[in-house]
């Protein structure tokens, strides 16, 4: 009887502890670059690599290919319905704060479409906004529970996994953006923040911070006050798009075509041509 005593006391311990990572009063706070945030940082750059060293492979092979489209769609929409379970659960869901309408939020919704579908309309939206959106989040996350509670690996899990998603339609699939399709995803986050915007008059909400900066430090700290940040954003987000259009695409194939071209000079060279 003494030992049941003793498992059941330690059975509830556990049981408190799991469910105060659940908690929406937690008494901690998340710290920017902490041990914890550097690994999750450090998680994205490794399944990146990994992407990237056996993209042939993966791309060989259907059942791969299946294998890891399943796996990223379990890393985008499992957490994210958790999320909403949790905001159900705790009676905290508000539609000031709770409604999937961070760029974030969009970004991973057509992450899944486009894994799902295959649609190649969508693919500069992923690419441009869901890469330039996604890792700014986990380098500067608006964040306000730290590890390991719920919201810490629902917000790195589906960050990182909107991330590979980009890059796995990019090196596995072979997508490609094109210059007009840096037009089409500002067209895209612009006609998103006007609607956006009507939520946030509506809802008195501050989703994608068109009303206000987000109270932790992030990098619009630095773009001025508010409306002013936004424009600049916008230039940073244009200039961002460029830069990796011109870096991953366009300089890598000029420096292709280049190397091709003496290739075949010094073919002809060496048999007389």
């Amino acid at each position: 009887m003494v030992i049941s005593n003793e498992i059941l006391c330690t059975f509830k311990k556990e049981w408190s502890c799991i469910e105060s990572y659940f908690d929406p009063q937690y008494p901690e706070a998340f710290a920017a670059f902490s041990v914890e945030h550097w690994i999750a940082i450090g998680i994205c750059i490794i399944l990146g690599l990994l992407l990237y060293l056996f993209r042939t492979a993966i791309a060989s092979k259907p059942s791969l290919q299946k294998t890891v489209r399943w796996g990223l769609l379990a890393a985008l929409a499992l957490p994210e319905a958790s999320l909403h379970v949790w905001y159900v659960s705790t009676g905290i869901w508000d539609p000031a704060t709770s409604l999937p309408l961070e760029l974030c939020s969009l970004t991973l919704f057509l992450s899944i479409a486009i894994l799902l579908t295959d649609k190649r309309r969508l693919y500069p939206l992923v690419y441009f906004a869901g890469i330039g959106g996604a890792l700014q989040a986990v380098l500067t996350p608006n964040l306000g529970y730290p590890f390991p509670h719920f919201r810490f690996f629902h917000f790195f899990v589906v960050h990182i996994a909107i991330i590979m998603t980009a890059l796995y339609m990019t090196w596995v699939r072979g997508y490609r953006p094109t210059w007009k399709s840096i037009a089409w995803t500002m067209v895209f986050l612009n006609v998103s923040a006007l609607l956006v915007g009507l939520v946030n008059l509506a809802v008195g909400s501050n989703y994608m911070f068109l009303m206000r900066k987000p109270d932790t430090a992030s990098l619009l700290d630095l773009l001025g006050p508010h409306p002013v940040y936004i424009v600049v954003e916008e230039l940073i987000a244009l200039s961002l798009f460029i830069l990796m259009h011109l870096a991953f695409f366009v300089i890598p194939d000029r420096m292709r075509r280049s190397r091709r071209r003496k290739h075949e000079r010094a073919s002809l060279s060496s048999t007389g041509g």
